[in-house]
Protein backbone atom coordinates (compact mmCIF):
# COMPACT_ATOMS: atom_id res chain seq x y z
CA UNK A 1 0.00 0.00 0.00
CA UNK A 2 1.47 3.65 -1.23
CA UNK A 3 2.06 6.41 1.15
CA UNK A 4 -1.56 8.17 0.36
CA UNK A 5 -3.27 4.52 0.91
CA UNK A 6 -2.03 4.45 4.13
CA UNK A 7 -3.22 7.96 4.73
CA UNK A 8 -6.23 7.33 3.81
CA UNK A 9 -6.73 4.22 5.94
CA UNK A 10 -5.56 6.18 8.83
CA UNK A 11 -7.64 9.30 7.98
CA UNK A 12 -10.76 6.71 7.57
CA UNK A 13 -9.59 5.46 11.26
CA UNK A 14 -8.96 8.36 13.31
CA UNK A 15 -11.77 10.39 12.35
CA UNK A 16 -14.11 7.72 13.97
CA UNK A 17 -16.67 9.16 16.47
CA UNK A 18 -15.18 6.62 18.87
CA UNK A 19 -11.24 7.58 18.19
CA UNK A 20 -12.17 11.65 18.27
CA UNK A 21 -13.68 10.76 21.70
CA UNK A 22 -10.51 9.09 22.61
CA UNK A 23 -7.91 11.10 20.90
CA UNK A 24 -10.11 14.18 22.43
CA UNK A 25 -10.19 12.61 26.37
CA UNK A 26 -6.58 12.21 25.87
CA UNK A 27 -5.25 15.39 24.84
CA UNK A 28 -7.54 16.58 27.91
CA UNK A 29 -5.88 14.86 30.31
CA UNK A 30 -2.42 15.54 28.51
CA UNK A 31 -3.10 18.93 28.80
CA UNK A 32 -4.16 19.13 32.52
CA UNK A 33 -1.59 16.94 33.87
CA UNK A 34 1.41 19.15 31.91
CA UNK A 35 -0.45 21.89 33.56
CA UNK A 36 -0.27 20.39 36.95
CA UNK A 37 4.17 20.63 38.06
CA UNK A 38 4.99 17.36 39.16
CA UNK A 39 2.75 14.81 37.63
CA UNK A 40 3.89 14.08 34.40
CA UNK A 41 2.77 12.29 31.73
CA UNK A 42 4.77 8.89 32.31
CA UNK A 43 2.98 8.58 35.52
CA UNK A 44 -0.14 9.10 34.02
CA UNK A 45 0.24 6.49 31.13
CA UNK A 46 1.30 4.11 33.86
CA UNK A 47 -1.67 4.66 35.88
CA UNK A 48 -4.02 4.59 32.65
CA UNK A 49 -3.00 1.80 31.00
CA UNK A 50 -5.02 -0.52 33.51
CA UNK A 51 -7.97 0.91 32.33
CA UNK A 52 -7.48 1.06 28.46
CA UNK A 53 -7.24 -3.13 28.62
CA UNK A 54 -11.34 -3.19 27.57
CA UNK A 55 -10.41 -1.00 25.05
CA UNK A 56 -10.14 -1.66 21.04
CA UNK A 57 -6.03 -1.43 20.45
CA UNK A 58 -6.37 1.32 18.24
CA UNK A 59 -8.66 3.63 20.62
CA UNK A 60 -6.45 2.96 23.40
CA UNK A 61 -3.19 3.83 21.90
CA UNK A 62 -4.75 6.98 20.55
CA UNK A 63 -5.87 8.01 23.92
CA UNK A 64 -2.40 7.14 25.28
CA UNK A 65 -0.79 9.03 22.27
CA UNK A 66 -3.12 12.05 23.08
CA UNK A 67 -1.88 12.43 26.60
CA UNK A 68 1.62 12.34 25.53
CA UNK A 69 1.99 15.27 23.32
CA UNK A 70 -0.91 16.82 24.90
CA UNK A 71 1.13 17.19 28.01
CA UNK A 72 4.15 19.07 25.84
CA UNK A 73 1.32 21.78 25.29
CA UNK A 74 0.06 22.14 28.93
CA UNK A 75 3.14 22.45 29.95
CA UNK A 76 4.07 25.74 28.05
CA UNK A 77 0.90 27.37 29.59
CA UNK A 78 1.81 26.50 33.28
CA UNK A 79 5.96 27.84 32.07
CA UNK A 80 4.52 31.61 30.56
CA UNK A 81 2.05 32.65 33.69
CA UNK A 82 3.48 31.11 36.78
CA UNK A 83 7.17 30.69 35.65
CA UNK A 84 6.87 26.63 37.00
CA UNK A 85 7.42 24.27 34.28
CA UNK A 86 4.43 21.72 34.18
CA UNK A 87 6.90 19.32 32.23
CA UNK A 88 10.68 18.35 32.41
CA UNK A 89 10.15 20.22 28.39
CA UNK A 90 8.96 23.29 28.98
CA UNK A 91 11.62 24.29 31.74
CA UNK A 92 13.73 26.43 28.65
CA UNK A 93 9.95 28.24 28.03
CA UNK A 94 10.19 29.94 31.36
CA UNK A 95 13.06 31.99 30.42
CA UNK A 96 11.36 34.49 27.36
CA UNK A 97 7.55 33.03 28.12
CA UNK A 98 7.04 34.55 32.16
CA UNK A 99 9.35 37.33 30.98
CA UNK A 100 6.91 38.23 28.14
CA UNK A 101 3.92 37.31 30.18
CA UNK A 102 5.46 39.95 33.04
CA UNK A 103 5.61 42.49 30.29
CA UNK A 104 1.93 42.30 30.16
CA UNK A 105 2.82 40.00 26.60
CA UNK A 106 0.93 36.67 28.00
CA UNK A 107 -1.19 36.42 25.66
CA UNK A 108 1.05 36.66 22.51
CA UNK A 109 3.23 34.02 23.90
CA UNK A 110 0.94 31.30 24.75
CA UNK A 111 -0.67 31.94 21.59
CA UNK A 112 2.92 31.09 19.81
CA UNK A 113 3.35 28.49 21.61
CA UNK A 114 0.38 26.97 20.88
CA UNK A 115 1.10 27.63 16.81
CA UNK A 116 4.41 26.75 17.00
CA UNK A 117 3.57 23.48 18.78
CA UNK A 118 0.86 22.60 15.90
CA UNK A 119 2.84 23.97 13.41
CA UNK A 120 5.80 21.60 14.67
CA UNK A 121 3.51 18.25 15.01
CA UNK A 122 2.00 18.66 11.85
CA UNK A 123 5.30 18.53 10.61
CA UNK A 124 6.12 15.84 12.57
CA UNK A 125 3.63 13.83 11.94
CA UNK A 126 4.16 13.97 7.76
CA UNK A 127 8.06 13.21 8.75
CA UNK A 128 6.66 9.52 10.80
CA UNK A 129 4.47 9.43 7.50
CA UNK A 130 7.73 9.42 5.12
CA UNK A 131 10.61 7.60 7.36
CA UNK A 132 7.80 4.73 8.61
CA UNK A 133 7.72 2.55 5.43
CA UNK A 134 11.34 2.59 4.35
CA UNK A 135 12.38 1.92 8.14
CA UNK A 136 9.99 -0.73 8.42
CA UNK A 137 10.78 -1.94 5.15
CA UNK A 138 14.76 -2.13 6.36
CA UNK A 139 13.67 -3.40 9.63
CA UNK A 140 12.26 -6.63 8.25
CA UNK A 141 15.88 -7.21 7.09
CA UNK A 142 16.75 -7.56 10.63
CA UNK A 143 17.68 -11.05 12.00
CA UNK A 144 18.41 -11.79 15.86
CA UNK A 145 21.80 -10.62 15.27
CA UNK A 146 20.69 -7.03 13.68
CA UNK A 147 18.28 -6.94 16.80
CA UNK A 148 20.79 -7.64 19.55
CA UNK A 149 23.10 -5.15 18.21
CA UNK A 150 20.10 -2.59 17.92
CA UNK A 151 19.23 -3.05 21.41
CA UNK A 152 23.25 -2.34 22.94
CA UNK A 153 23.34 0.55 20.91
CA UNK A 154 19.72 1.85 22.70
CA UNK A 155 20.83 1.06 26.10
CA UNK A 156 24.33 2.40 25.62
CA UNK A 157 22.48 6.04 23.65
CA UNK A 158 19.90 5.78 27.41
CA UNK A 159 23.34 6.04 29.10
CA UNK A 160 25.04 9.02 27.03
CA UNK A 161 21.96 11.20 26.96
CA UNK A 162 20.59 10.56 30.57
CA UNK A 163 21.37 13.14 33.28
CA UNK A 164 23.60 13.23 35.84
CA UNK A 165 26.33 11.13 36.39
CA UNK A 166 27.30 8.70 33.58
CA UNK A 167 28.08 5.59 36.20
CA UNK A 168 25.10 6.28 37.96
CA UNK A 169 22.96 5.80 34.60
CA UNK A 170 24.75 2.89 33.59
CA UNK A 171 23.89 1.43 37.04
CA UNK A 172 20.50 2.36 36.34
CA UNK A 173 20.30 -0.01 33.04
CA UNK A 174 22.12 -2.84 34.49
CA UNK A 175 20.13 -2.74 37.21
CA UNK A 176 17.05 -2.73 35.07
CA UNK A 177 18.14 -5.51 32.74
CA UNK A 178 19.32 -8.08 35.99
CA UNK A 179 15.38 -7.20 36.64
CA UNK A 180 14.04 -8.52 33.46
CA UNK A 181 15.77 -11.17 33.91
CA UNK A 182 13.70 -12.19 37.01
CA UNK A 183 11.17 -15.15 35.95
CA UNK A 184 11.20 -18.65 34.82
CA UNK A 185 13.68 -19.51 32.19
CA UNK A 186 11.94 -20.26 28.84
CA UNK A 187 14.22 -22.76 28.06
CA UNK A 188 15.21 -24.63 30.77
CA UNK A 189 12.56 -24.27 32.86
CA UNK A 190 14.45 -22.88 35.83
CA UNK A 191 13.67 -20.43 38.59
CA UNK A 192 15.86 -17.43 38.27
CA UNK A 193 15.87 -14.46 41.13
CA UNK A 194 12.37 -15.72 42.08
CA UNK A 195 13.28 -16.27 45.75
CA UNK A 196 10.27 -18.75 46.13
CA UNK A 197 7.75 -16.07 45.42
CA UNK A 198 5.32 -17.19 43.00
CA UNK A 199 4.01 -14.36 42.08
CA UNK A 200 7.77 -13.55 40.25
CA UNK A 201 7.48 -16.76 38.56
CA UNK A 202 6.23 -14.66 35.21
CA UNK A 203 8.71 -12.16 35.42
CA UNK A 204 8.12 -8.43 37.09
CA UNK A 205 5.22 -6.40 35.58
CA UNK A 206 6.92 -3.24 34.17
CA UNK A 207 3.67 -1.14 35.26
CA UNK A 208 4.01 -1.56 38.87
CA UNK A 209 7.44 -0.70 38.41
CA UNK A 210 6.82 2.26 36.41
CA UNK A 211 3.96 3.68 38.45
CA UNK A 212 6.11 3.36 41.42
CA UNK A 213 9.57 4.60 40.33
CA UNK A 214 7.54 7.69 38.28
CA UNK A 215 4.68 8.44 39.71
CA UNK A 216 4.62 7.86 43.46
CA UNK A 217 8.30 8.42 43.96
CA UNK A 218 7.62 12.20 42.55
CA UNK A 219 4.62 12.91 44.25
CA UNK A 220 6.78 12.06 47.34
CA UNK A 221 9.70 14.19 46.28
CA UNK A 222 7.46 16.89 45.79
CA UNK A 223 5.48 16.83 48.92
CA UNK A 224 8.59 18.27 49.99
CA UNK A 225 9.14 21.15 48.05
CA UNK A 226 7.17 24.00 49.14
CA UNK A 227 4.70 24.89 46.25
CA UNK A 228 5.79 28.37 44.58
CA UNK A 229 2.75 29.41 42.40
CA UNK A 230 2.53 32.78 41.81
CA UNK A 231 0.44 33.36 38.39
CA UNK A 232 1.03 36.47 36.16
CA UNK A 233 -1.56 38.75 37.58
CA UNK A 234 -2.30 41.18 34.06
CA UNK A 235 -5.68 40.05 32.15
CA UNK A 236 -4.65 37.25 29.58
CA UNK A 237 -5.19 39.45 26.04
CA UNK A 238 -4.11 39.93 22.61
CA UNK A 239 -4.14 35.97 22.02
CA UNK A 240 -4.07 36.26 18.02
CA UNK A 241 -0.26 36.97 17.40
CA UNK A 242 0.26 40.08 15.11
CA UNK A 243 1.98 39.65 11.66
CA UNK A 244 5.50 41.08 13.65
CA UNK A 245 5.11 38.23 15.62
CA UNK A 246 4.52 35.99 13.46
CA UNK A 247 7.55 36.83 11.21
CA UNK A 248 9.75 37.16 14.03
CA UNK A 249 8.69 33.40 15.69
CA UNK A 250 8.52 31.53 11.74
CA UNK A 251 11.83 31.00 11.42
CA UNK A 252 12.50 29.80 14.84
CA UNK A 253 9.68 27.14 14.89
CA UNK A 254 10.81 25.56 12.02
CA UNK A 255 14.32 25.48 13.27
CA UNK A 256 13.15 24.12 16.33
CA UNK A 257 10.90 21.46 14.52
CA UNK A 258 13.66 19.97 12.53
CA UNK A 259 16.01 20.07 15.04
CA UNK A 260 13.28 18.03 17.65
CA UNK A 261 11.99 16.14 15.04
CA UNK A 262 15.71 14.66 14.67
CA UNK A 263 16.58 14.12 18.14
CA UNK A 264 13.20 12.57 19.08
CA UNK A 265 14.11 9.64 16.93
CA UNK A 266 17.02 9.08 19.40
CA UNK A 267 17.22 6.10 21.42
CA UNK A 268 17.40 7.04 25.27
CA UNK A 269 16.28 10.47 24.35
CA UNK A 270 15.20 12.24 27.30
CA UNK A 271 11.69 14.79 26.85
CA UNK A 272 14.51 18.01 27.94
CA UNK A 273 17.06 17.45 25.25
CA UNK A 274 15.16 18.68 21.88
CA UNK A 275 13.85 22.19 23.42
CA UNK A 276 17.05 23.10 25.15
CA UNK A 277 19.21 22.38 21.72
CA UNK A 278 16.95 24.14 19.66
CA UNK A 279 17.24 27.32 22.62
CA UNK A 280 21.05 27.11 22.82
CA UNK A 281 21.42 27.18 19.00
CA UNK A 282 18.46 30.13 18.43
CA UNK A 283 20.47 32.00 20.84
CA UNK A 284 23.55 31.28 19.24
CA UNK A 285 22.69 32.25 15.85
CA UNK A 286 20.30 34.94 16.54
CA UNK A 287 21.28 38.44 15.78
CA UNK A 288 19.77 40.26 19.23
CA UNK A 289 21.24 37.65 21.84
CA UNK A 290 21.04 40.48 24.35
CA UNK A 291 16.76 39.61 24.20
CA UNK A 292 17.30 36.15 25.13
CA UNK A 293 15.74 35.58 28.76
CA UNK A 294 14.29 38.82 28.99
CA UNK A 295 11.29 38.56 26.20
CA UNK A 296 12.59 36.84 22.93
CA UNK A 297 9.96 35.63 20.96
CA UNK A 298 12.19 33.06 19.44
CA UNK A 299 12.62 31.94 22.96
CA UNK A 300 9.25 30.60 22.98
CA UNK A 301 8.86 29.76 19.68
CA UNK A 302 12.09 27.65 18.79
CA UNK A 303 11.77 25.30 21.83
CA UNK A 304 8.33 24.48 22.17
CA UNK A 305 7.95 23.32 18.14
CA UNK A 306 11.28 21.51 19.28
CA UNK A 307 9.53 19.53 22.20
CA UNK A 308 6.16 19.15 20.08
CA UNK A 309 8.07 17.68 17.15
CA UNK A 310 10.21 15.32 19.44
CA UNK A 311 7.25 14.10 21.60
CA UNK A 312 5.92 12.45 17.99
CA UNK A 313 9.09 11.18 16.52
CA UNK A 314 9.93 9.83 19.17
CA UNK A 315 7.02 7.21 18.03
CA UNK A 316 9.19 6.18 14.66
CA UNK A 317 11.42 3.61 16.14
CA UNK A 318 8.56 2.49 18.37
CA UNK A 319 6.62 1.91 15.52
CA UNK A 320 9.07 0.37 12.98
CA UNK A 321 11.68 -1.71 15.14
CA UNK A 322 9.77 -2.46 17.97
CA UNK A 323 12.46 0.10 20.18
CA UNK A 324 11.57 2.59 23.19
CA UNK A 325 12.92 6.22 22.29
CA UNK A 326 12.55 6.79 25.89
CA UNK A 327 11.11 5.69 29.12
CA UNK A 328 7.26 6.53 28.12
CA UNK A 329 7.75 4.31 24.66
CA UNK A 330 8.61 1.48 27.03
CA UNK A 331 5.50 1.99 28.60
CA UNK A 332 3.71 2.30 24.86
CA UNK A 333 5.41 -1.28 24.70
CA UNK A 334 3.75 -2.33 27.43
CA UNK A 335 0.60 -0.87 26.39
CA UNK A 336 0.96 -3.10 22.96
CA UNK A 337 1.53 -6.77 24.70
CA UNK A 338 -1.04 -5.66 26.83
CA UNK A 339 -3.44 -6.07 23.56
CA UNK A 340 -1.58 -9.25 22.86
CA UNK A 341 0.35 -7.05 19.85
CA UNK A 342 3.87 -7.80 19.45
CA UNK A 343 6.19 -4.68 19.05
CA UNK A 344 8.32 -4.37 15.97
CA UNK A 345 8.47 -4.46 12.03
CA UNK A 346 5.88 -6.50 11.43
CA UNK A 347 3.33 -4.45 12.97
CA UNK A 348 3.04 -2.23 10.58
CA UNK A 349 2.21 -4.92 8.16
CA UNK A 350 0.07 -6.95 10.74
CA UNK A 351 -2.07 -3.80 12.49
CA UNK A 352 -2.10 -1.24 9.48
CA UNK A 353 -5.06 0.50 10.69
CA UNK A 354 -3.37 0.30 14.72
CA UNK A 355 -0.96 2.23 13.29
CA UNK A 356 -1.68 4.44 10.46
CA UNK A 357 -4.95 5.25 12.70
CA UNK A 358 -2.55 7.00 15.34
CA UNK A 359 -0.27 8.45 12.83
CA UNK A 360 -3.13 10.26 11.60
CA UNK A 361 -4.90 10.82 15.17
CA UNK A 362 -1.37 13.16 15.90
CA UNK A 363 -2.08 15.89 13.22
CA UNK A 364 -6.26 15.61 14.85
CA UNK A 365 -5.18 15.67 18.09
CA UNK A 366 -2.84 18.81 17.73
CA UNK A 367 -5.73 20.55 15.65
CA UNK A 368 -7.80 19.87 18.82
CA UNK A 369 -4.85 21.45 21.07
CA UNK A 370 -4.86 24.24 18.85
CA UNK A 371 -8.75 25.19 19.31
CA UNK A 372 -9.13 23.84 22.74
CA UNK A 373 -6.18 25.20 25.07
CA UNK A 374 -6.00 29.00 24.09
CA UNK A 375 -9.79 29.92 24.74
CA UNK A 376 -9.75 27.51 27.87
CA UNK A 377 -6.77 29.30 29.53
CA UNK A 378 -8.88 30.44 32.60
CA UNK A 379 -9.85 26.92 33.45
CA UNK A 380 -6.19 25.69 33.18
CA UNK A 381 -4.66 28.20 35.21
CA UNK A 382 -7.26 27.54 37.68
CA UNK A 383 -6.14 23.97 38.00
CA UNK A 384 -2.92 25.33 40.10
CA UNK A 385 -4.88 26.43 42.65
CA UNK A 386 -6.06 22.96 43.88
CA UNK A 387 -3.37 22.07 46.87
CA UNK A 388 -0.96 19.36 45.98
CA UNK A 389 -1.83 17.77 49.32
CA UNK A 390 -5.43 17.17 48.01
CA UNK A 391 -4.01 15.68 44.84
CA UNK A 392 -1.56 13.53 46.10
CA UNK A 393 -4.25 10.78 48.22
CA UNK A 394 -6.26 10.36 44.71
CA UNK A 395 -3.29 9.77 42.52
CA UNK A 396 -2.28 7.22 44.89
CA UNK A 397 -5.31 5.40 45.39
CA UNK A 398 -6.16 5.37 41.59
CA UNK A 399 -2.46 4.36 41.26
CA UNK A 400 -3.72 1.49 43.76
CA UNK A 401 -6.51 0.57 41.73
CA UNK A 402 -4.90 0.56 38.31
CA UNK A 403 -2.32 -1.71 39.37
CA UNK A 404 -4.55 -4.16 41.41
CA UNK A 405 -6.44 -4.10 38.19
CA UNK A 406 -3.31 -5.16 35.90
CA UNK A 407 -3.67 -9.30 36.88
CA UNK A 408 -6.28 -8.93 40.64
CA UNK A 409 -2.91 -9.13 42.06
CA UNK A 410 -1.97 -7.35 45.75
CA UNK A 411 1.52 -8.55 45.21
CA UNK A 412 1.47 -6.19 42.35
CA UNK A 413 0.36 -3.26 44.80
CA UNK A 414 3.18 -4.06 47.27
CA UNK A 415 5.74 -4.02 44.38
CA UNK A 416 4.50 -0.82 43.34
CA UNK A 417 5.08 0.61 46.88
CA UNK A 418 8.59 -0.76 47.34
CA UNK A 419 9.29 0.67 43.80
CA UNK A 420 8.28 3.67 44.93
CA UNK A 421 10.81 4.12 48.35
CA UNK A 422 13.23 3.21 45.53
CA UNK A 423 12.53 5.33 43.35
CA UNK A 424 12.61 8.17 45.72
CA UNK A 425 16.02 7.10 47.19
CA UNK A 426 17.22 7.44 43.31
CA UNK A 427 15.88 11.46 43.36
CA UNK A 428 17.70 11.39 46.52
CA UNK A 429 21.00 9.98 45.31
CA UNK A 430 20.49 12.19 41.83
CA UNK A 431 20.17 8.74 40.04
CA UNK A 432 18.00 8.84 36.53
CA UNK A 433 15.32 5.85 37.08
CA UNK A 434 14.73 5.80 32.86
CA UNK A 435 17.39 4.09 32.15
CA UNK A 436 16.51 1.66 34.78
CA UNK A 437 13.12 1.41 33.05
CA UNK A 438 13.85 1.00 29.61
CA UNK A 439 16.79 -2.04 30.63
CA UNK A 440 13.52 -3.75 32.49
CA UNK A 441 11.21 -3.36 29.20
CA UNK A 442 14.37 -4.53 26.83
CA UNK A 443 16.32 -6.85 28.57
CA UNK A 444 14.19 -9.82 27.95
CA UNK A 445 14.23 -9.12 24.56
CA UNK A 446 18.33 -8.75 24.28
CA UNK A 447 18.28 -12.35 25.79
CA UNK A 448 16.44 -13.92 23.36
CA UNK A 449 17.68 -12.62 20.34
CA UNK A 450 21.40 -13.05 21.78
CA UNK A 451 20.30 -16.86 22.47
CA UNK A 452 18.94 -16.97 18.58
CA UNK A 453 21.93 -15.15 17.23
CA UNK A 454 24.05 -17.56 19.28
CA UNK A 455 21.45 -20.87 17.61
CA UNK A 456 22.02 -19.38 13.48
CA UNK A 457 26.01 -19.03 14.38
CA UNK A 458 26.40 -22.58 16.47
CA UNK A 459 27.82 -20.45 19.08
CA UNK A 460 30.35 -18.05 17.28
CA UNK A 461 30.03 -14.74 18.46
CA UNK A 462 32.16 -13.38 16.09
CA UNK A 463 28.81 -13.09 14.12
CA UNK A 464 27.98 -9.93 15.28
CA UNK A 465 30.62 -8.62 13.48
CA UNK A 466 30.21 -10.02 10.45
CA UNK A 467 26.93 -9.23 9.31
CA UNK A 468 27.08 -5.46 7.98
CA UNK A 469 24.04 -3.81 9.87
CA UNK A 470 24.90 -5.44 12.86
CA UNK A 471 28.60 -4.32 12.74
CA UNK A 472 27.74 -0.50 11.21
CA UNK A 473 25.14 -0.39 15.12
CA UNK A 474 28.04 -2.00 17.16
CA UNK A 475 30.31 0.11 15.68
CA UNK A 476 27.62 3.14 16.26
CA UNK A 477 27.86 1.91 20.31
CA UNK A 478 31.58 1.30 20.47
CA UNK A 479 32.00 5.41 19.72
CA UNK A 480 28.85 5.74 22.29
CA UNK A 481 31.36 4.26 24.70
CA UNK A 482 34.44 6.33 23.75
CA UNK A 483 31.99 9.23 24.36
CA UNK A 484 31.26 7.88 27.75
CA UNK A 485 35.00 7.59 28.90
CA UNK A 486 35.87 11.26 28.10
CA UNK A 487 36.78 13.44 30.77
CA UNK A 488 34.96 15.92 28.76
CA UNK A 489 31.96 14.69 29.45
CA UNK A 490 32.33 13.47 32.93
CA UNK A 491 33.39 16.56 34.00
CA UNK A 492 30.52 18.70 32.32
CA UNK A 493 27.93 16.21 33.56
CA UNK A 494 29.33 16.48 37.17
CA UNK A 495 28.75 20.19 36.49
CA UNK A 496 25.12 20.22 35.28
CA UNK A 497 24.57 17.56 37.98
CA UNK A 498 25.77 19.98 40.69
CA UNK A 499 23.55 23.13 39.64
Amino acid sequence: MDLFGNLALGLATAVQPVNLLYCLIGVVIGTAIGVLPGIGPIPTVALLLPFTFGLDPTSAFILLAGIFYGAQYGGSTTAILVNVPGETSSVVTCLDGHEMAQQGRAGPALAIAAISSFYAGTIATLVICLLSVPLSALALKFTAVEYFSLLVLGLLAAVVLAHGSVMKALAMVLLGLLLGLIGIDVSSGAARMTFGIAELGDGIDFVPVAMGLFGLAEIMANLERPPVRQVVSQKVRDLVPSVADLKAAFPAMTRGTLIGSILGVLPGGGAALPPFTAYAIEKKISKNKAMFGHGAIEGVAAPEAANNAGAQTSFIPLLTLGIPANALMALMIGALMMHGIQPGPQIMSEQPQLVWGVIASMWVGNLMLLIINLPLVGIWVSMLKIPYRLLFPAIALLCCIGTYGIANSVFNIWLMLGCALVGYLFIKVGAEPAPLLLGLVLGPQLEENFRRAMLLSDGDVAVFVQRPISAGLLAVAALLILVLMSPTVFRKRREALAE
